[in-house]
């Protein structure tokens, strides 16, 4: 007899009778409490991430990572992702300040790739910084603090090939450190932006500095150490009333620890939070030792890649600030050693 793999049963959002159907059969909901008010969750830009609502009981999030990446559907993605993810809340668990931060795992199923949440983000994320800079110091040093205490995380050698994420970070690699960079990639920047296309050409054209962010892309992709989030942007911060918690660690690796410092650096750069925060990131990276260029060669690569890549941000940016933001982000590359200010 010839054995078959089973194939994945993709969730449908436009059908909730077959979501309610699956969280009864996963034992997620109970009949009392049917039936259940079925909603997205957030923005859903990498995988589909439903709100489910019991008639009695608390709300959870359902996550699937599907083949391709769910806002841009024909952009294929590793279908193994929600399981790197839950290997990540598994690692953590065991320190208290970490796990206190981000929500529980309630179900994994791994046939389905299906991760199931505490629910824990109704007062939504922090995206509105974008629009108002506004991001509390209590905030910023809550997310210095999860940073620290995640490189105190022991990875046994046994979980490094999980944590390695190696098709995630070729993903992100390329939308990162090479497409928005690639001359005739396709992107209609001037329909985001009139005159945004000018601008990025220019970037284009700077060999100085294609180069050193293929060198730090180059870093990227090479195995490291320490435990890394690897998208440590607004949306994935929500408010609670408990403090900010932290989700979506898919894209987690092992490697620099200075990617999530730069990466946290860039959006505040973005939003216009100001130099306190700023004076913050630096001061907590130089407390634990990071190299303070490669926070800024990292954070001027987040820079450009979110202004002149696919993954877009909800910022409504004139064409004067974004080509503003493109010199600081060739700054950050090219004189990292003038630092994040």
């Amino acid at each position: 007899m010839t054995n078959r793999s089973v194939e994945p049963a993709w969730l449908d959002a436009d059908n909730p009778d077959a979501i309610e159907r699956y969280v009864g059969a996963r034992g997620l909901v109970p009949s009392s409490g049917l039936p259940v008010e079925i909603g997205r969750a957030g923005a859903g830009n990498m995988n589909l991430a439903l709100r489910v609502t019991p008639a009695v009981g608390e709300a959870f999030i359902v996550k699937q990572g599907r083949p391709w990446v769910e806002k841009y559907k024909q952009i294929p993605a590793p279908i193994e992702r929600t399981l790197v993810e839950a290997a990540f809340y598994e690692a953590v668990q065991d320190n208290p300040r970490l796990g206190r931060q981000m929500p529980r795992v309630l179900d994994l199923d791994r046939l389905n790739h299906v991760l199931v949440l505490e629910d824990v983000g109704r007062a939504g994320d922090f995206t509105s910084i974008y629009a108002d800079g506004v991001i509390p110091a209590s905030v910023v040093s809550a997310l210095l603090e999860w940073l620290e205490q995640l490189d105190t995380v022991p990875i046994p050698a046994s979980r490094r090939e999980v944590f390695a994420n190696r098709a995630m970070r070729a993903l992100n690699h390329e939308h990162m450190f090479d497409l928005p960079l690639r001359a005739g990639n396709g992107l209609d920047l001037d329909a985001i932006t009139p005159g945004l296309g000018d601008a990025a050409r220019d970037l284009i054209a700077d060999r100085a500095y294609g180069a050193v962010v293929a060198g730090l892309g180059q870093r990227y992709l090479a195995d490291g150490t320490s435990l890394v989030h690897g998208d440590y942007f607004p949306g994935s911060w929500l408010k609670s009333a408990g403090g900010v918690r932290i989700i979506d660690p898919e894209f987690c690796f092992l490697g620099d620890p200075e990617f999530d410092y730069g990466v946290l650096a860039a959006h505040l750069t973005i939003a216009n939070a100001g130099s306190t925060v700023m004076e913050m990131i630096c001061a907590s990276a130089d407390t634990r030792r990071l190299d303070l260029e490669r926070v800024a060669g990292y954070a001027g690569v987040e820079i450009m890649r979110r202004l002149i890549g696919v993954a877009q941000l909800p910022i409504q940016h004139d064409i004067q600030r974004k080509q503003a933001l493109l010199e600081r982000s060739r700054r950050l590359v090219t004189e990292p050693n003038k630092g994040l200010a």
